[in-house]
Order: structure tokens, then C-alpha cells, then sequence
């Protein structure tokens, strides 16, 4: 599950969903799978922002990878500006994890900013989907929680002052 996510996130960084960010499920019809969000900010700036905004909800940031530097770090060209912060509310996760440890696979959340056709997109993989592919009963309401909290932080750091 884990490569999942990161896979996601490597797609979401380097364009390929771009504004698609819906997937199929096995009855045919769309679901959406993402949160995006654009703005004219820099990949920085945005960064700074989340930081803060996830302070102002609970949500920790324990970890920024700096994608492009990665990766050119290992002689990659790799252009556009991505960053993925992994942020936590260390009470709901408890609450996953007493539920259900395989969800540990899919934790922490992240929050994608990346360069793409001009501006920046912040994105994130929506928690009441991920949460989906585990089959965990009851923990829908946790879920939703968290994604409305990552929704208001997204929505906190790109609000123009």
C-alpha cells in the first residue's frame, strides 16, 4: 500500500493527473480521489503556509521531501518544483491505528505542492477514499474529520490576506 501512495504522489508530481483527479472504480462510474487547489504563489511560500495553517488545526508536520532535489540529487532532470509534506493529527491517527494497524501503510497524510503549466497545485489524496481500500467499518467519521481538517488547511494557506 505504501508504494501506492507514493506512486500517486510521484504521478501527481510530475504532472501526469494534472487536473484529472478522478479514477474509475469497478462499477464504471467516477470518483474522486483528490483534493487540488491552485494558486499563483510560490512552491515555497506555499510550503511556509501549510506549515502553519496545519499548526493551526492540530495537524504536526513531520516531514518535507523536496522531490526535485531528490531526484536531481541522483543526476535526474527533473525541472518543476515538488514538495510533499506529511502531516499528522497525532489523536486521529492514534485512532486508526488502534482500529486497524495495516492503515499504518497509508500514514502520515500528505500534502502535495508542485510547479505545473505555470502556477502551483496543492493537492491531497482525499483520507474517506484511502481509507476505502482498507475495509475498515466504522472509522468513516474519523476519516471525513480528517479530510475536512486537510481541506481547511489547504484552503487556509492559499487564502489571499
Amino acid at each position: 500500500m505504501k508504494w501506492i501512495c507514493w506512486m500517486v504522489v510521484g504521478v501527481v508530481c510530475a504532472g501526469i493527473v494534472g487536473a484529472d483527479t478522478q479514477v474509475e472504480n469497478k462499477g464504471g462510474s467516477k470518483m474522486e480521489l483528490l483534493y487540488v487547489k491552485e494558486t499563483t504563489l510560490s512552491v515555497d511560500a506555499v510550503e511556509e503556509r501549510l506549515k502553519a495553517a496545519a499548526k493551526n488545526h492540530q495537524f504536526s508536520v513531520l516531514h518535507v521531501t523536496d522531490l526535485r532535489a531528490k531526484l536531481q540529487s541522483n543526476d535526474l532532470d527533473f525541472a518543476p518544483a515538488c514538495k510533499v509534506l506529511d502531516v499528522c493529527n497525532p489523536h486521529r491517527a492514534k485512532e486508526v491505528l488502534d482500529a486497524k494497524m495495516a492503515i499504518s501503510t497509508a500514514l502520515p497524510c500528505r500534502i502535495s505542492i508542485y510547479e505545473e503549466n505555470g502556477k502551483t497545485i496543492v493537492a491531497t489524496l482525499l483520507p474517506s477514499k484511502v481509507l476505502g481500500m482498507f475495509g475498515a467499518e466504522g472509522l468513516e467519521p474519523v476519516a471525513e474529520s480528517v479530510e475536512r481538517d486537510l481541506i481547511k488547511i489547504i484552503n487556509e494557506a492559499l487564502a489571499v490576506e
